[in-house]
């Protein structure tokens, strides 16, 4: 009897892809030894996502979207693995519908976005990147005198929406800092919140307590602008928003709003509504607002273990177990998977 081979799409618009992420030579090693062959197809719309992969037993996805129509037009489709924490990029009630396994990476970047964080809200504390433009441009005094203005950081409040791991290392962190650390997350343990030095509050509570917000939060239908306009004139005007979550977490236009208006001091953004930002958008221009590339959880290293943590996950399922991590639980798999002790 011939050996079965597995066929393992990476499905993604190309442009889009850091390139540490473009190459598959570590999917292509790790799945070869379980006889699964890795294509990738650079697709930029359902139909052509759906051509690609009509034969596809596993889906690698970093940004493509895998839509209800998409999951409904792959028969062979066993599992859809997404490269990282976040799977927002997949229906995940439609994958439930088609017996089609989400996976996704929780243990991934949590050191570096965590770190990016912290980073983000220190270039915002310190005015960071106004002192570098001030000083090139010859205006010393200037600044020596606005960082005069700046509280410290010890004892001021960080408040992270969302307290996952992400959000409860990132409160380790702050904490070396002086920082109090508050939290809003419906979901989590009140005992676990004290045990990682959170006290867990309401989100209004947490928005006027707090010097600097964090979101911490996936972005999913309770999460969606979960920061809009009430919630950003409920904050203090000399506080900041830093987040290195999604950029639909905030409604941009109302934070865009939020800073011409001085609502609020300031902001640091590693992700935006629309990605890669336009060349348009006001918050290129402002200059309380600290803005990097959504690069919070890229790091070599991190990538590196990313990339083999995804060909390991649909390596388990094309072998008959189960993943480490799934995200629709209530799944009925196309095939008969046993649990790995």
């Amino acid at each position: 009897m011939p050996e079965t081979r597995f066929r393992v799409m990476r499905v993604e618009n190309k442009f889009h892809l850091p390139p540490v992420v473009a190459t598959i030579e570590v999917e292509t090693g790790e799945l070869a030894k379980v006889n699964a062959d890795v294509v990738e197809a650079d697709c930029k719309t359902e139909d052509e996502i759906i051509e690609a992969a009509k034969d596809a037993d596993a889906l690698l996805v970093v940004f493509a979207p895998i839509t209800r129509r998409v999951l409904s037009s792959l028969p062979k489709l066993k599992v859809a693995v997404r490269y990282g924490v976040g799977y927002d990029t997949i229906d995940v009630d439609a994958a439930t519908d088609n017996n089609v396994i989400v996976v996704n990476i929780p243990d991934f970047c949590l050191e570096e976005v965590s770190d990016h964080a912290m980073a983000l809200l220190l270039a915002c504390a310190r005015l960071l990147v106004s002192s570098t433009g001030g000083l090139k441009q010859g205006r010393w005094g200037e600044f020596q005198t606005e960082t005069t203005r700046e509280p410290s950081l010890f004892e001021q409040t960080l408040g992270l929406v969302g307290c996952g791991n992400i959000g409860r290392l990132t409160a380790k962190k702050a904490q070396c800092f002086g920082l109090k650390t508050i939290g809003y997350d419906p979901y989590l343990d009140k005992s676990v919140a004290e045990k990682h030095g959170i006290t867990l509050v309401s989100l209004p509570e947490l928005l006027k307590d707090s010097d600097y917000v964090c979101l911490q939060t996936p972005l999913n239908k309770e999460t969606r602008h979960i920061i809009g306009e009430k919630e950003l004139k409920q904050m203090k005007p000399t506080a900041y928003l830093i987040n290195t979550a999604r950029g639909a977490v905030a409604d941009e236009p109302a934070l865009i709003k939020a800073l011409r208006e001085r609502w609020i001091a300031g902001a640091g953004l590693d992700v935006f509504e629309v990605e890669p930002i336009g060349a348009d958008n006001p918050l290129l221009k402002m200059d309380n607002v600290v803005l990097t590339p959504h690069c919070a959880a890229n790091s070599s290293t991190s990538l590196q273990r990313l990339k083999l943590s995804v060909a390991r996950e649909a390596a388990r399922v094309l072998t008959g177990k189960w993943p480490r991590y799934w995200v629709n639980k209530d799944v009925k798999p196309r095939v008969n998977l046993v649990r790995e002790d």
